[in-house]
């Protein structure tokens, strides 16, 4: 039986790269999805429905608190409430590498708006929906980076390395309302704004070669893992970070 019939998902970040992946891969799995982005997540949207899933689209900016409330007013319109949350959304792909130097304050305060606050804000969105249906499942995305120095996206890996502190205290507070909060912390990932990169095939090149199982991470690689940490299989497990990184990482 597919692990996620009966279950709404919110995936932000969705209209493409991970997070599109991801909500492909949960509406698979049979979540009923709401598509979020401030992108056109329509052609998504379109492909869940032509595998047989359900889904919607609904433009949103995760900084912005009506946009995270129209999410949650979506999801119970279209499909009666929210059993799970996968924040993905966050400013990374087309990032600059950028010595800690010459970061300006401007793009500072918003990597940490969208990367850090807006986990914060869709989490407050959807948590009373949650505690009415007794209980859900939040999936934040980090990153590798925040458990080895990388140089030059300072702002970047101080955004994702407060996702993790914030997971662990979203998940002492809100487990007595049977929400369960967790992450994943995917290695550099081939999605479609990090090829377009310029010069990423030699950084790509040196990460496959630090990595046990020695090829590029493709955003599916991200599937399986969200799914485990999204449905029951999991369901005694809370507060913890999950790298999926090809054994870049090992801890």
């Amino acid at each position: 039986m597919p692990l996620m019939i009966g279950k709404t998902a919110i995936v932000t970040g969705a209209a493409q790269g991970i997070g599109a992946r991801l909500a492909l891969g949960i509406a698979l799995e049979g979540a009923k999805v709401i598509v979020a982005d401030i992108l056109d997540g329509n052609e998504i949207v379109e492909k869940i429905r032509a595998q047989g899933g359900e889904a919607e689209f609904i433009r949103s900016d995760v900084t912005d608190d009506a946009c995270c409330e129209a999410m949650v007013d979506l999801a119970h319109s279209a499909f009666g409430g929210i059993d799970v949350l996968v924040n993905n959304a966050a400013l990374f792909g087309t990032l600059p590498l950028t010595p800690l130097d010459e970061i300006t304050l401007q793009d500072w305060d918003r990597v940490l708006q969208v990367n850090t606050r807006g986990v914060w804000q869709c989490v407050k969105a959807v948590t009373p929906s949650m505690i009415r249906r007794g209980g859900g499942s939040i999936v934040n995305v980090a990153t590798n980076r925040v458990f080895k120095g990388f140089p030059n996206l300072l702002h970047y890996d101080a955004s994702k390395g407060a996702v993790l502190s914030m997971t662990k205290a979203m998940a002492a507070e809100l487990g007595d309302s049977n929400i369960r909060v967790n992450a994943v912390a995917p290695g550099l990932t081939m999605s479609e704004n990090v090829l377009a990169k310029e010069g990423i095939g030699d950084r790509i090149h040196s990460v496959i070669n630090g990595r046990a199982l020695k090829r590029e991470q493709r955003p599916e690689d991200l599937i399986g893992p969200v799914l485990f940490l999204a449905s029951e299989l999991s369901a005694f497990v809370s507060g913890q970070s999950l790298v999926v990184d090809g054994g870049g990482i090992m801890r």
